[in-house]
């Protein structure tokens, strides 16, 4: 960590934050946002370990990075890691809303709503709650100069996922209604939001859900016959955060190799 109230030296690129950076896709962004020149923070929930190495290596290759523990569905610790992003980066330019989780593998009449309450804390209002306190940021209505954010959705919000994660497809289906509307909304603000919506891909998550080789069993029903990276997810959402993508906003792209 920085000495107080002394901010980090950022790089052309901006400030950005990545929620649930500590593994998988988040953790791929934030070391390729880094080398495209933002200086990151580094969100996590418990495994400081690894958002520590994330930062780690951001900071070897000569990039700034810090780590912040938030629980994205509590907003008092999305509030003071706001804070924390504030005094030791600088203004935020980016959010990419990567941070959620999945269940084990149920039919609906198999789960209960403690299930669904987690899900849908975690994975739709921790995303909004994010969202508004960039807004509140970027927006040039607050006196901000722009910025973009980038949701993580999932083609579960158009395949349903039946049998498996009906709960997660309907989350990840609110965070494309969201993505849309937010766009509209903050369009004429200077702040662009887009979101992506991974297929199959190889991380640890189809492991907390219980199913480990969920990539491979499945990959047979992608026309490409094969799952995808978290890099090639990575490479996608810095892209929406870049000025390649200044004239794209309210877009949901597809990386799921054509499933």
């Amino acid at each position: 960590m920085s000495e107080p109230n002394a901010k980090l030296q950022t790089n052309q690129g901006g400030v950005l934050l990545v929620t649930g950076a500590s593994r998988g896709i988040g953790a791929a962004t934030a070391l390729l946002a880094a080398r495209s020149g933002w200086a990151v923070a580094v969100n996590y929930t418990a495994n400081s370990l690894a958002a520590d190495e994330v930062v780690r290596a951001i900071r070897a290759a000569g990039g700034a990075a810090i780590a912040l523990q938030a629980d994205v569905a509590v907003e008092a610790q999305v509030m003071a890691m706001f804070r924390s992003i504030d005094a030791e980066l600088g203004p935020l330019t980016g959010l990419v809303n990567n941070a959620g989780v999945v269940d084990v593998s149920a039919r609906l009449d198999e789960m209960g709503v403690a299930r669904w309450r987690r899900m849908f804390d975690i994975n739709v209002i921790g995303s909004m709650l994010c969202a508004r306190e960039a807004v509140r940021r970027m927006s040039t209505r607050h006196g901000g100069i722009g910025g973009a954010i980038v949701n993580v959705s999932s083609a579960a919000s158009r395949l349903g996922s039946p049998s498996q994660y009906l709960d997660y497809a309907a989350a990840k289906g609110a965070i494309d209604a969201f993505t849309l509307g937010l766009a509209k909304e903050v369009a004429a603000e200077g702040i662009r939001v887009n979101a992506v919506r991974p297929g199959l891909i190889d991380t640890e998550i189809h492991a907390s859900g219980g199913l480990p080789d969920r990539v491979q069993d499945l990959q047979h029903l992608v026309p490409m016959q094969r799952g995808g990276s978290a890099d090639e997810v990575a490479h996608a959402i810095v892209w929406l955060l870049s000025s390649g993508a200044s004239y794209t906003t309210m877009s949901l792209l597809d990386v799921s190799g054509a499933r």
